[in-house]
């Protein structure tokens, strides 16, 4: 006899989320972490100008730290997710 059980590979159910038999339910921490460094480095790359004032340099820069900073939390927060 046939089992009713439904096979769930991804944690996500399927009759909620009818994408997730595709496999496209989850977020793509890679996706994010990248765009974040790309998003610092452009920001970095603004402040070469023409501009007379450096006070938006400083504040590109912060920007930019503040980027990595959330890119970081989010790989060591990852790194150690499963040890624990």
């Amino acid at each position: 006899m046939a089992s009713t059980e439904v096979e769930r590979r991804t944690g996500v159910d399927v009759e909620d989320v009818p994408s997730a038999e595709w496999g496209w339910s989850t977020q793509n921490l890679r996706l994010y972490r990248v765009g974040g460094v790309v998003a610092a480095l452009f920001l970095l790359l603004m402040t070469h100008g023409n501009h007379v004032g450096h006070v938006e340099d400083w504040f590109m820069v912060g920007f930019a730290a503040v980027l990595l900073g959330f890119v970081a939390r989010s790989w060591w927060i990852d790194r150690y997710k499963d040890k624990a």
